[in-house]
Parts: C-alpha cells; structure tokens; sequence
C-alpha cells in the first residue's frame, strides 16, 4: 500500500476537499484525485462517494484513514529514529568480554548517561566467539571482540571492526620460579581460555618459536582462577602485562610479546543508527 497515497487519504478525511488537500500538499486537484482512485482500487473497494460539489469519505475510506494516522506516525517516527542526524535514542545491546567492559564500556555508558539519557545500554558478558556469532544473528547491536596479532581475526564482509586499544601479554608464572625464557617453562603444564582458541594459537606459535610444543593441560575463562592455578603450581599462562596479578604470580616479559587487539564491531550499515554511533564515539 503505497504511504503516499494513504496520506492523501489522511488529508482528505481532515479537510474535506481535494481542492484544499493538493493546496496543503502542494499538488494538483488532479494528482489527488488520482492517488485516492489508485488507492481505492488496490483495497479493493471505494473509498469515497460525492457530497454535492464536495466528497466524502466512505465506512470503508474512513476506516483506512484510522489505519492510516498509525502507519504515517510509526513510518515518521521510524525516519526519525533512524535519521544520521537525530538526537540519539533507544536500547543498544553490547556483548562483550570483561575487561572490555570494564576498560571501554563502563566509562562509555557514564558518559553517555549524561550526554544522551535517552540512550539505554544492555550489557551481556560474552567472550569473542560468542558475541560475533549474536551479532550476526541479530540478538546484539555491537560486540566487544578481541583477536592478537599472532592470531588474527579473519573478520565477515558483513562485519565492521574499529580498534579500540591494544596490550602486550606475557608470561604468568609462579613469583618464586626463576626462569626468564619462555623455553625456561617448556616442561610445565599450560593454562589456556576455555570459552576461545586464539590465545592457544598464540601459545603454541611461541612454543614452536622457543623450540617446544606446549602441553595444554587446563581450560579456564577467568583471569583470577588462571593466577589460582599459577599459585597452587598446576601450571603457567600467557596473562597480560598492564594487569596486576594476585600476590605469588610475575609475569614475565616475553621477547616480541603477542599483543591483544580490542574491537567494537557491528553489522555493516549498523554504525550510523543514532544510538549505535553515540555508543561507538564514546568507546572510541
């Protein structure tokens, strides 16, 4: 049902004349009358009836002008929202890893409270994998995502990534051992994430480099409960070096160290919506 012609129904049923609708809309009696007799036959059935030198609307004209107030208002409200240059306003979900959110998003959102109340944030705790996979089925507005440079991400055509900031990772290890080389710690059980494979590529890319292939005998996600298992001597991992571990864990430095790359990342077109991009400036 083409919009345009609803609204001529909408004026007709204001003002009463097909005179007075083409001067409001800045059109001809003729245009006017042609839009309704369009409109009328594509629903099938009249929408007016003469009233002396004047028409008026018919039950069924009158019905469809109701319908057409709501559909006008949400297509209106629709442009609105979504026009680049609209104050910001709605719900925008983000998924992100913890550090992420702590680092990037809580700070976003504070900043944007106060700059675009209107604006709400849902925030859901979700590593790497797992957000994309939301993000492309449509259950998330933006992901907080991460890949090394060791290890990167081989990001979908349909996808936009912009870098937000980046840390060297090292080696997590027991504060009383010694060592200094990765290859010190090649007979020693590994940690690695749980929830994603990139830091296990990145592990055994260094392992290969230092000469060994790591064993990889544990499988957390928290960052905490790897420095637990650093101190209970079940094993070391890779942590990154601008975190302060637990007391009993150093990590230590690594030559040419892999370095960790935070993204936020939306669906391609999605950057522009009002919200998103509010979001997107602040992060940045």
């Amino acid at each position: 049902m083409d919009v345009r012609r609803l609204r001529l129904l909408l004026e007709l049923s204001r003002l009463g004349s097909m005179r007075e609708v083409a001067e409001e809309l800045g059109t001809t009696t003729s245009t006017v009358s042609q839009g309704i007799a369009a409109l009328a036959a594509e629903v099938g059935c009249a929408l007016v009836e003469p009233e002396g030198r004047r028409v008026r609307l018919t039950p069924a004209g009158t019905r469809l002008a109701e319908h057409a107030v709501h559909v006008i208002a949400a297509i209106e409200a629709a442009r609105a929202d979504l026009d680049p240059a609209a104050r910001p306003s709605g719900v925008v979900r983000v998924a992100g890893f913890a550090t992420a959110v702590r680092r990037s998003l809580l700070p976003a959102v504070e900043r944007l409270a106060a700059e675009h109340p209107a604006v709400e944030v849902r925030v859901l705790e979700l590593e790497p994998q797992e957000a994309l996979e939301a993000l492309h089925r449509d259950d998330l507005d933006l992901a907080l995502a991460y890949d090394y440079d060791l290890a990167p991400h081989d990001w979908s055509p349909d996808l936009e990534a912009t870098a937000l900031w980046q840390v060297a990772w090292g080696l997590g290890v027991p504060d009383a051992d010694r060592g200094s080389r990765l290859a010190d710690f090649a007979d020693r059980p590994f940690v690695v994430n749980s929830r994603g494979t990139g830091d296990e590529r990145v592990l055994r890319t260094l392992g290969a480099l230092a000469g060994f292939a790591p064993r990889v005998v544990h499988r957390v996600d928290s960052l905490d409960l790897v420095d637990d298992l650093v101190v209970a001597g079940l094993g070391v991992a890779l942590l990154p070096t601008d975190r302060r571990p637990r007391t009993g864990v150093r990590v230590l430095p690594l030559t040419d160290p892999p370095v960790l790359r935070a993204h936020a990342v939306v669906r391609r077109g999605r950057a522009t919506w009002p919200p998103v991009r509010a979001v997107l400036e602040r992060l940045r």
